[in-house]
């Protein structure tokens, strides 16, 4: 029942809903008592023989129209009660997926994208269930079964109706034990989902490796493992709920069986009639709905809570990246990153140390160094991906962690070495950051990335569909369309992180040409590249090694030096020059 304390908020901001929906299943409560009252009386006046042949029709058409009149009612309660609990599912993604897209990239270390899915899918399902179903059934329930006894006890016998009632608090003390082994038992059963859903995701994600490698006999073995693992979980929690209907079904039994011995025993002895006994063993009828209807509520209320405590035990996490509350000034800003020391959470290694960097507008900052150095490290650190202990980064002399998130995010654009494209069109890939873009604005940034003449070479042009991630483009085509993206933002700073890596050296030449005219309007960019032929015509090139700054200067004056610059430009130029030939 805590599950319901929990969404006291859900229940208070729907309380018309439900409200509407409770008052209905009052009324119907209330008429199906009529039923078996009339039943009773009716077999009370054809023994005396006062009732023969047509006198029984307006008995019998009161009984058809209280079924039309429940059967209505039922409609209408469902609509009011399941129109509330398909708001909450709505509200509850809406609130995990904005947790979600405020975490940081630790976060996501820490968490597996299929185990995300689980709790975001399966388990609010669970718990949205829990907040009709069980909802349903424990107002239902507890109205019918008190409306019920106070009839038994009241308007035929009272000693019959304790005497029949007995088996229930047995019935009541099994089912709240067999409640705490599910709630248990569920849990870990949708841990076990998770983890094939995890295993589900990395399969689909990679099987043109697994393939290459003809590791299908071997992921299969793996994946049939944590199959047979789910369905142990799940077999768990079937064998706990198979206890709850025997045990319902016998306390009814045992109920029925001592209604008749005990009213029987009354008929005889002349304390109640034939007529009142048919009706009281109809009531009892009656009573099944709401003591399945409450081992019912039980289970699913049970598993809504076990669901629930998945769901809050990501969302109760402190999210990592605070936002800001200052606003960025409408003007192109210059980038101060002054990085004293920075490890990553949990690791004791030192990622950066003295980083000390200033970025004008319409600047160019070049970035290398050997693989591992902490390029991208440092580009995370600018996207606010997570925080820094000592030091700090500015933009308009303002610390990134005292602006807005939305607002800094939407000044910077950035182009990965692996870019996501959605299974949509080119032009939607294009448009993504700019939905109202029009055909020409998308066209135009194609050009600038030095894809257009690609795109229209396409079947379908711009409306060709991508495939899931990119899988019927280059490697090439897929980075040069997420620079026409970010290029279709026109933001203050651009960032391309290795960015033309899958590009030839001719077309990355036109694209950087393309953007040096596009930055004139006081557009920054940074870049990162292990070609160092894309860092030529920087302002200022960084060579960071083991996390801090060895080198720094332009082309020119780097050339010039004896360190790993020169060495490393001089090795790839010869390698080109090697290949030309």
């Amino acid at each position: 029942m805590k599950l319901f304390n929990q969404l006291r908020w859900f229940f208070i901001k729907e309380w018309k809903r439900y409200l509407g929906a409770i008052l209905l299943l009052i009324i119907i409560s209330i008429l199906q008592l009529l039923p078996p009252k009339i039943v009773g009386i009716l077999i009370d006046l054809i023994i005396k023989e006062k009732m023969h042949g047509f006198q029984i029709l307006p008995w019998i058409s009161i009984i058809f129209i209280t079924a039309i009149i429940v059967y209505i009612l039922r409609y209408l309660w469902r609509i009011l009660l399941f129109g509330a609990a398909y708001q909450l599912a709505t509200e509850l993604r809406v609130k995990f997926y904005s947790y979600l897209s405020k975490q940081s990239q630790n976060f996501f270390l820490e968490n597996r994208t299929g185990d995300l899915m689980a709790r975001a899918t399966n388990d609010v399902d669970r718990v949205v269930f829990a907040a009709g179903e069980g909802v349903l059934t424990l107002i239902d329930s507890l109205f019918m079964g008190f409306s019920v006894l106070i009839i038994m006890s009241t308007q035929i016998n009272f000693f019959l109706t304790v005497i029949s009632l007995i088996p229930m608090p047995i019935m009541a003390i099994l089912i709240k034990k067999y409640g705490k082994e599910l709630h248990d038992t569920f849990r870990h059963a949708q841990a076990a989902f998770s983890l094939l859903n995890n295993k589900t995701q990395e399969i689909l994600t990679s099987i043109r490796m697994i393939r290459s490698f003809g590791l299908e006999d071997n992921q299969s073995k793996k994946f049939d493992i944590i199959v047979a693992n789910t369905g142990k979980k799940n077999m768990e929690v079937a064998k706990i709920d198979a206890r709850f209907d025997p045990v319902i079904y016998l306390s009814v039994a045992l109920s029925n069986l001592l209604a008749v011995i005990i009213g029987g025993y009354l008929v005889w002895i002349n304390k109640i009639t034939i007529g009142q006994l048919t009706s009281f063993i109809m009531y009892l009828g009656l009573m099944i709905w709401p003591m399945l209807a409450l081992a019912w509520m039980f289970n699913i209320v049970e598993r809504g809570s076990a669901a629930w405590d998945r769901i809050y035990s990501i969302m109760n996490k402190k999210i990592d990246i605070q936002d800001g509350n200052k606003n960025i000034p409408y003007s192109s800003g210059t980038l101060n990153i002054n990085i004293s020391l920075f490890l990553y959470p949990n690791n004791k290694n030192i990622s950066l140390k003295n980083i000390n960097i200033t970025l004008e507008p319409g600047k160019t900052l070049g970035i290398c160094g050997p693989t591992g150095s902490g390029k991208s490290t440092l580009l995370k650190l600018i996207q606010r991906e997570f925080n820094i202990e000592k030091g700090a980064i500015f933009y308009h002399s303002i610390p990134l962690s005292k602006l807005k998130i939305d607002d800094w995010r939407s000044r910077i654009s950035v182009v990965n070495q692996n870019p996501f494209l959605f299974s949509e069109s080119i032009s939607n890939n294009i448009s993504l950051g700019k939905p109202h873009a029009s055909q020409k604005e998308i066209e135009k940034a194609a050009k600038l990335a030095d894809v257009h003449k690609d795109i229209i070479c396409l079947p379908n042009g711009y409306q060709t569909q991508v495939g899931e991630r990119g899988v019927m483009l280059s490697g090439g085509q897929k980075q040069r369309i997420a620079i026409a993206r970010a290029l279709l933002l026109n933001s203050e700073i651009l960032i391309l992180d290795d960015a033309l890596s899958a590009v030839d050296g001719q077309t990355e030449s036109n694209i950087l040409k393309n953007i040096n005219t596009w930055k004139k309007n006081g557009h920054s960019l940074i870049i990162t590249a292990h070609r160092l032929s894309a860092l030529i015509n920087s302002d200022e090139i960084i060579v960071i090694k083991n996390g801090s700054i060895i080198q720094r200067g332009n082309h020119l004056t780097l050339t010039k030096e004896g360190n790993w610059y020169k060495s490393m430009y001089i090795y790839q130029k010869l390698e080109m020059e090697l290949e030309d030939n």
